[in-house]
């Protein structure tokens, strides 16, 4: 497929471009620092702010999908700088007709309890609150939004550099545990699992979650 991966040097772009690639795909690494980006057959670097919704719409036009990996984390303003380039990705991908887009979800919006999301329980910590926050918000744009197929994927608790296992449980809106009541997941496992959903589409205009 021909995809742009919005944030592909970041945390869990650099994970789901390795895997995309990995796979054959042709993939347009939309970054601020396009030198960051890795050589790899069938990737392109391309310097775009994402806030420049003209700009990107041109980048974007003709593509297969859009995979958003973008984050606010660098930025002093988080989540207010996180939900304008959610909202810029969502117009942007609208304006270049582009069938689909995959958004990198947080776990802060899943439920530990009935109405009980993680994000707004005492544990959860304070430093990624704003993030957790900015990226419930884009969940809301995406169900808001009527004409786009969309996917989030919203990964396990803990989300941490390990191994390709390809061994993981899906789940909805509720935050997966395993026996010992922890939650959590490799990168390079999420990015797996994205990226079956961009081969595979089976959680059209919805939200998923993958775990252990």
């Amino acid at each position: 497929m021909n995809i742009a991966l919005i944030g592909a040097t970041g945390y869990v772009g650099s994970a789901l471009l390795a895997e995309a690639a990995s796979r054959g795909h042709d993939v347009k690494a939309i970054v601020s620092r396009p030198a960051n980006v890795p050589e790899r057959p069938g990737v392109h670097a391309v310097r775009v702010d994402v806030h420049d919704r003209d700009t990107l719409a041109a980048q974007l036009a003709g593509l297969d999908a859009v995979v958003s990996a973008f984050s606010g984390h660098a930025q002093q303003d988080v989540q207010g700088y996180y939900v304008r380039g959610i909202e810029a990705i969502i117009a942007a991908t609208r304006a270049a007709r582009v069938p689909r887009l995959l958004v990198v979800g947080g776990a802060g919006s899943l439920e530990v309890a009935p109405g009980v999301q993680l994000v707004d329980t005492p544990a959860f910590p304070v430093q990624w609150k704003a993030t957790a926050e900015g990226a419930r918000e884009a969940l809301r744009l995406l169900r808001a939004e009527e004409a786009l197929d969309w996917t989030m994927l919203s990964p396990a608790a803990h989300l941490e550099p390990g191994s390709r296992t390809g061994v993981f449980r899906l789940g909805s809106d509720q935050l997966l545990t395993d026996a010992s009541g922890n939650s959590h997941i490799s990168l390079e496992d999420y990015a797996v699992a994205m990226i079956d959903e961009l081969e595979q589409p089976a959680h059209s205009r919805r939200r998923f979650s993958v775990a252990y």
